[in-house]
């Protein structure tokens, strides 16, 4: 068994397609079909059935998947540790963030970094705050970035930024006049919402809770995966939403959309990295650079 093997097994996995598995790795598709054959047929065992033209994973290759990533991932360790050897002259930087970082914070770091470590590639993966976690725990990331709280024992958490939720809702909504709304208005509002699971939505489901909302009891007409999706949802129709206030300014400023008049608390931005996992050097130099992040590690992360 190779590494090559395993990397397009878990490409293939992922997709449960051959082709866009192929495409994905810049191989042929009888070349990313023949590996998966030898693997199978070396270790007598199904990793897929073939269903028609379609491919699904057996319980074999679920339970494999998992021993696959975590291999890669120690491999992915022990390449950026031979490769760090002559100092910061090459490497690679992963990094998970969710929707709002990466899209609105995390870009600014980013190129200041490339200005600093040219040779270093950078990559930034888009996820809600629950796959970021999960990224980082598996070690397909050597850094995450998340709004909020999280509970994971082995993660290492700072606070790097803070940011402040708004209800928004197009100009003409009912509530959009009022110099003040009532946790009663709230509650019979119509919803449009991030997917449980992100941070936002977390975050909002806190704030209703303090003002006695029980967030089940919304009227939730849409979840959409987008901060630019529950945006111009609520653009189109009678519905309030929440998003960060780095997401709405950009409409307010326009007047796509209004703010609706009630104070939510401030979230964190958190940095978070696993705490027995190599730490690279890239990964050293760009905490580095985040806004006070020194001493936000006063209690001896670093």
């Amino acid at each position: 068994m190779t590494l090559e093997q395993l990397r397009i097994f878990v490409a293939v996995a992922e997709r449960e397609h051959l082709t866009r598995a192929a495409a994905a790795l810049r191989l042929t598709p009888s070349a990313v079909s023949a590996a998966v054959h030898a693997l199978e047929t070396r270790y007598g065992v199904v990793l897929f059935h073939r269903v028609g033209r379609r491919i699904e994973l057996s319980e074999t290759g679920r339970v494999f998947l998992i021993e696959a990533k975590a291999t890669l991932a120690s491999a992915r360790t022990a390449e950026l540790a031979l490769s760090e050897l002559a100092g910061l002259k090459r490497g690679m930087l992963t990094i998970q963030a969710s929707q709002t970082i990466a899209s609105y914070w995390l870009p600014p770091f980013l190129v200041a970094f490339k200005v600093a470590y040219p040779a270093i590639d950078v990559v930034l993966r888009e996820d809600n705050s629950a796959g970021v976690t999960q990224a980082v725990l598996a070690g397909t990331a050597d850094l995450g970035f998340l709004e909020g709280d999280i509970d994971a024992p082995a993660l290492l958490v700072v606070t790097v930024a803070h940011d402040r939720l708004v209800i928004v809702a197009a100009l003409d909504h009912p509530l959009a006049k009022r110099r003040q709304v009532k946790p009663q208005d709230l509650a019979n509002a119509s919803w449009i919402l991030r997917e449980v699971g992100s941070g936002t939505r977390a975050m909002f489901e806190t704030a209703m809770r303090a003002q006695s909302i029980d967030p089940t009891m919304l009227t939730v007409t849409l979840e959409l995966p987008t901060n630019e999706a529950v945006c111009a949802a609520a653009r189109a129709g009678p519905h309030l939403t929440v998003v960060s206030e780095l997401v709405a300014r950009p409409h307010l400023d326009a007047r796509r959309l209004t703010l609706i008049p009630l104070d939510l608390d401030t979230r964190a931005f958190s940095l978070i990295r696993h705490k027995e996992r190599y730490r690279t050097k890239a990964a050293q130099a760009f905490e580095a650079m985040l806004p006070d992040f020194r001493d936000a590690w006063s209690g001896g992360g670093i």
